[in-house]
Formats: C-alpha cells, sequence, structure tokens
C-alpha cells in the first residue's frame, strides 16, 4: 500500500467523513466471533492495513504492556510501502521515550503535530522521534474488557499534521475490538490446552502409558500397556519388538509416522490393527508427543495407547446404516419423482368407461386378479387403455397404499434402460456423475407396470428375469445384490408368441410375465362404449376450457360409432379435444376431421382392414407434411407413440415419396 502516490488518501483523512468505515467495524466485528483462534492474528494484520488507506496515515502499530512494566511489544504493526517496518514482536523499552510510555501507563493520550510541540521533559522522546524519523503521532491506550495493556500507535513519517479528532473514537473502538477478539482467541487456546490434558488424564485410566528412548529405541511401558499387546510382564522392550506385533498391512504405516515424530517433533497419532498370539485382531489407537526442548532429559517420544476395536466396530456399523439411510432417502426421492409424473394420469378403477360386454368381462377380469400377487400381462393395440387396466389392478390390490412405477420400454434409449430399471453406481459409466436408484428399487413393496414389454432389448431379457424370478438385482457398477418385493404389471401391443417364435423375446420371459393374461378389446369391437366415452371426454375438456356443450348431434355419433379407430380410445380422445377446440356454440361438431369428412362424403368405397389403415395413415403423414414426432406430428394425430407408428409404417410397407 503506499498512500504517498495517492494524494487524494490525506484529503480524505483531513475530511473526517468515513461513513465506510462504520461498515468496516461492523463486518469486522462479525468476522472476530466466527474466527478460530489461529486465524485472529491475520484478520488483525489486514484490518490494520487497511486502515492506513481510511486514514493516509504512515504507520499504525499496537503495543501491549509486558509484565514487568518496562517494556512494551509491538504485536501488530502496518507501514505504507516504502518505509522500514518493524520487526515482528519488537521489544520497545520505557527507557527509549520515558515521557511518553508513562502517559500511556497512566492511561493518558498524547498527539502531536511536530516533536517540538512536546514539553520540555520530553527531551529524550524528541531523541526518539528523531531517530525513528517520526514527524507527527498521535498514542492513546486501549480500554478493553479483559484488558489495559494495549495501546495504538499512529505515526506519521513524511509530513506534519494534526491528527483529526473524529479519527480518535473510531480508531479507539478498532482497538477495543482488535484488544477483545485477542483476549478472545488466548482465553480458547488456554481452554483447549486445559481440555486437552483433562481428556488425557481422562482416558489414562483405560490407556497404556509409554515412553520411547530416542537414540536407543528401549520402551518403557506400564502394564496396562503390555496388557494390550500381550507382552510379558518382564519382557524387554524396544521398537522392532512393538513393530512385530503390529498387522503387516498397517507396519510401514506405523513406522512412517513414529520416525516423523522422533525426527521432526511432530505430534503422533495413529490407528493400527495389532495381531495377537491367539490370532485375534484389534484395533489400537496411539497419540504422544516429544519431550520438552531444554528438560535436561534425553529426547524421548511419551504417549498413551488405547484398544478402540469396539469404536471401530461401530463407526463401520454406522457407516452401514448411513449408507442404509442414504439408499432410503435416494428410493423416497425417486418414488417421488415418479409420484410426481403419476399425478399427471387418470387412475382408478372409476375411470374405465364403458358398458359393452367386452368392457364388463375385461373389468370382471381385473377384479379377479388384483387382490393377487400375481404377475399381470395386459395385451391390446395402442390405445386401448392398457396403462388404466394397471392402475386399477393396483388401486385394488395390497399394495395400493405403495408406488406404482410405470417404466415406458417404448420411449427409454437402449443404453438407458438398464440403469433405470436397476439403478447405477456413481462413475459405473462415462456421464454417470451421482448414484441412482433404479425403477425395481423405487418400487419395492409396490407394483412395477413394464409398459410395451415387447420393445426390451433382448440382451436386458435375461437380467429382467432374474429380477422377476429371484427377486434380485445389481445396480450397474456394483457387485452388492439387492432384494426387492415387487409386483410386476407388463402391457403390450406387440404379438409376443410371434416375437418368441422370431427369436426377438425370449421364450422363458415370455411365461414368466404372462401368468395372468387380460386381453383389452379394441374400440372397433366395443362400439356400444363410444357414446359414453365421447361425453367422457367432451366434459373433461369442456371443463378445463371453460365450455359447455348441451348437444351431441346423432349423426356425428354414428360417424364416430362408424370409425374403425386404428388408434382405439386415445385416438378418439384426441378427436374430441380437437372439436371442442374448434366448436363453437353448445353443438359438438367434427368439420375439421379429414377422415371424417372423407367418410360423410360417401367418396371411399368398403376396403378391407388392412388397405384402410394404410390409407388412415397416410392422410395423416400427408396433413403433417411427413413429421412423425412431436405436437404436430402424424404420431399425435394418430393418437400413436412414434416408435408404434414406425413399426406401422414397416408392417404396412409405407414409404416416403
Amino acid at each position: 500500500m503506499n498512500r504517498r502516490n495517492h494524494p487524494q488518501a490525506t484529503e480524505i483523512a483531513e475530511s473526517g467523513k468515513h461513513p465506510e468505515f462504520e461498515h468496516f467495524l461492523a463486518d469486522l466485528s462479525a468476522k472476530f466471533v466466527a474466527l478460530s483462534p489461529e486465524q485472529v492474528n491475520d484478520e488483525i494484520q489486514s484490518a490494520l492495513e487497511e486502515c492506513l488507506n481510511f486514514f493516509g496515515i504512515d504507520r499504525l502499530a499496537l503495543l501491549r504492556l509486558l509484565p514487568d512494566r518496562k517494556n512494551f511489544i509491538v504485536t501488530h504493526n502496518a507501514d505504507v510501502s516504502g518505509i522500514s517496518p518493524y520487526p515482528a514482536d519488537a521489544i520497545l523499552s520505557t527507557s527509549i521515550a520515558p515521557w511518553g510510555a508513562k502517559k500511556l501507563i497512566d492511561g493518558e493520550m498524547f498527539s502531536f503535530a511536530r516533536p517540538e510541540e512536546l514539553p520540555p521533559d520530553a527531551d529524550v522522546d524528541k531523541q526518539a522521534l528523531e531517530m525513528f524519523q517520526i514527524r507527527s503521532g498521535t498514542y492513546f491506550p486501549i480500554a478493553a474488557l479483559r484488558s489495559s495493556e494495549y495501546s495504538f500507535g499512529i505515526s506519521s513519517l513524511d509530513y506534519n499534521r494534526d491528527c483529526p479528532r473524529e479519527h480518535i473514537p473510531r480508531l479507539r473502538l478498532l482497538g477495543e475490538l482488535i484488544v477483545n477478539a485477542l483476549e478472545r482467541s488466548k482465553a480458547e487456546l488456554a481452554l483447549r490446552e486445559s481440555e486437552e490434558r483433562l481428556d488425557l488424564a481422562a482416558s489414562a485410566a483405560e490407556a497404556g502409558l509409554w515412553i520411547m528412548d530416542k537414540s536407543q529405541g528401549i520402551v518403557w511401558a506400564t502394564q496396562k500397556f503390555r496388557e494390550l499387546f500381550q507382552f510379558d510382564p518382564g519382557e524387554k522392550l524396544d521398537f522392532d519388538r512393538f513393530l512385530a506385533t503390529v498387522h503387516s498391512d498397517d507396519r510401514e504405516e506405523v513406522r512412517k509416522h513414529v520416525r516423523q515424530s522422533l525426527e521432526k517433533r511432530k505430534a503422533l497419532k495413529i490407528d493400527y490393527r495389532i495381531a495377537r498370539p491367539d490370532g485375534s485382531l484389534r484395533w489400537i489407537s496411539s497419540s504422544g508427543n516429544m519431550s520438552p526442548v531444554g528438560s535436561g532429559l534425553p529426547e524421548r517420544l511419551m504417549g498413551v495407547s488405547i484398544d478402540v476395536t469396539e469404536r471401530r466396530q461401530m463407526e463401520i456399523e454406522l457407516r452401514e446404516r448411513l449408507e442404509e439411510i442414504e439408499h432410503l432417502k435416494l428410493r423416497l426421492e425417486k418414488e417421488n419423482l415418479y409420484l410426481r409424473e403419476e399425478i399427471k394420469v387418470d387412475k382408478g378403477f372409476e375411470k374405465i368407461v364403458g358398458k359393452s360386454n367386452a368392457h364388463d368381462y375385461v373389468l370382471f377380469k381385473i377384479k379377479q386378479v388384483a387382490p393377487t400377487d400375481a404377475t399381470v400381462l395386459i395385451l391390446g393395440e395402442t390405445g386401448t387403455g392398457k396403462g388404466m387396466a394397471a392402475h386399477a389392478i393396483h388401486e385394488m390390490s395390497a399394495r395400493k397404499d405403495r408406488p406404482m412405477i410405470t417404466v415406458d420400454c417404448a420411449s427409454l434409449p437402449a443404453n438407458l434402460i438398464e440403469s433405470e430399471l436397476f439403478g447405477r453406481e456413481k462413475g459405473a459409466f462415462t456421464g454417470a456423475y451421482a448414484k441412482q436408484v433404479g425403477r425395481f428399487e423405487a418400487a419395492h413393496g409396490g407394483t412395477i407396470f413394464l409398459d410395451e414389454i415387447g420393445e426390451m432389448p433382448l440382451e436386458l431379457q435375461a437380467k429382467l428375469l432374474r429380477a422377476l424370478q429371484e427377486g434380485q438385482l445389481e445396480r450397474l457398477g456394483s457387485p452388492r445384490t439387492i432384494k426387492v418385493d415387487v409386483r410386476v404389471i407388463a402391457a403390450t401391443s406387440r404379438d409376443l408368441k410371434a416375437e418368441v417364435r422370431n427369436k426377438r423375446f425370449r421364450e422363458d420371459l415370455f411365461y414368466r410375465i404372462n401368468v395372468f393374461p387380460i386381453s383389452i378389446p379394441p374400440l372397433r369391437m366395443r362400439r356400444d362404449d363410444i357414446p359414453l366415452l365421447v361425453r367422457h371426454f367432451v366434459d373433461k375438456y369442456g371443463r378445463k376450457m371453460g365450455r359447455k356443450y348441451e348437444t351431441i348431434p346423432k349423426s356425428t355419433m354414428e360417424v364416430l360409432q362408424g370409425q374403425l379407430w386404428p388408434g382405439n380410445v386415445r385416438e378418439l380422445e384426441h378427436v374430441i379435444e380437437r372439436a371442442v377446440i374448434t366448436s363453437s356454440g353448445p353443438v359438438l361438431r367434427l368439420a375439421d376431421w379429414p377422415e371424417i369428412e372423407a367418410l360423410e362424403a360417401g367418396e371411399e368405397p368398403l376396403k378391407g382392414l388392412r388397405a384402410v389403415e394404410r390409407e388412415h395413415i397416410l392422410r395423416a403423414l400427408e396433413e403433417t407434411h411427413w413429421k412423425i414426432d412431436g405436437k404436430d406430428g402424424a404420431a399425435s394425430l394418430l393418437g400413436l407413440h412414434p416408435s408404434t407408428l414406425r413399426f406401422r409404417l414397416k408392417k404396412l410397407d409405407i414409404k416416403r415419396p
């Protein structure tokens, strides 16, 4: 810091206006409260250097009167650059400046703009000021809570000036903060030392005391130490005999720590294992210090050793319990994540709308299997309501108070399905920056719904089979086996028997999930349910959009019942949602749906199901400019999953022109 290169510092100092200094004191006071004793000195030094800039002064020193009351020690000092600083812990005799020293010892302040202003009986002080090249200064004692031994000395070496009176209260307050922090630090260090002595004394009752001679390596030990290591009562001990009892895996580490203590006088603190004659292992904690320098005794390492085997075992048990707690925490977080996703889905038996015989038969099958823990395979085309049936089974089961976790096997990338299902450890693969609980673990005690299981890669099916058969799995990157208790509900729109024949689905996995199959009929086979479904969707989206439709024309309903609905209930729902958006007034109209317009016009002859489906998909593709994904894609328009639509394109040999 060089105030001489910044003349504005003097102008600021002379003005006596320091609104920022009050903020500085407040911050410093807060810092001192939180600092450890080891940090206090550095913070004081920083504060003094900051004050040089605030007040435009050359030197600011903190002095402490020693107990002999004949000397001051410079505990802290800050100087601008270009001035020779006081040496660290410099001792200043009161005889150097007896007049000023007496003033400070008597608790009085003194200040001078030039040495000539001092009284005649301060001639010795004037000589000292000339020797130290001090041209003006202000010195005052600091009356802190715990000490009156400290004083501040402010010196200017390059020009004469009066110290503004406004500075004194601020600097006095700064001094009080600093002295109180120093005294508090001293008290804390004394308390810490006392506590360490008390801890050593308290542990000595169950500890083995020992002393090792540095030059000869001979070890003196108490009977308790010999009992810990099972040495004979009269056996001569040295360092090599002691090392022979240390476990071979820990021996070199113990040797290194003891050598460092002996050669560098460092405190010894180490835990290690010893092997007893009966083959048992015990954990020992040893700590010690070198004998004080100048004690007149040979250099020796003195310490205590304690059996900490039980503590170590408790630490291991605690670590295992903490890992278990962390595991449960991760699982609960995962459950909450999945449950938040499931809130968006209408679930429960009451949401399955219909009155047809086919609909009632599905409900009958659900009621049969729901109270059991049997694995269920739900079969049906896309959009028939397989997920809703799975929710109904879960809600009517004994597991309804636990989560139902859904896994869409068709939407997950092949390289992520395994980690999503079974979890992963941190670093299991590139990009695995954190541990992740798998969905099987998150579903423990509840239900896991494997939607579109037919899309699962063949190489992953074996691992899934083991989880289903044995209730066991391993996270990616972990050899640890985890047991899970889950009920499995699977669903598919594929013909799994054909997939088995074509070697795309494991036969053993098929038989494992095909315990209780439920077939959801397509909408074209339950046309009697269409009026109820239409009214349900009209009310649902009407409430969302603040609209009410009193009339659904009979002709509209007949058109809807006359469709083949390859997208099933989902496609019908999307059609009704668009109709609610586009219809004005109390009457629901479907005039904007191209497929309905064509059928109403009677322009198309009766065709086979495959041909109708092919044409239906082609029209959707043309309308969306052959875009498949996204809200404005053909899959969304048809109410199909994009992967399902791509599968149908391949089956129907539809290619982009």
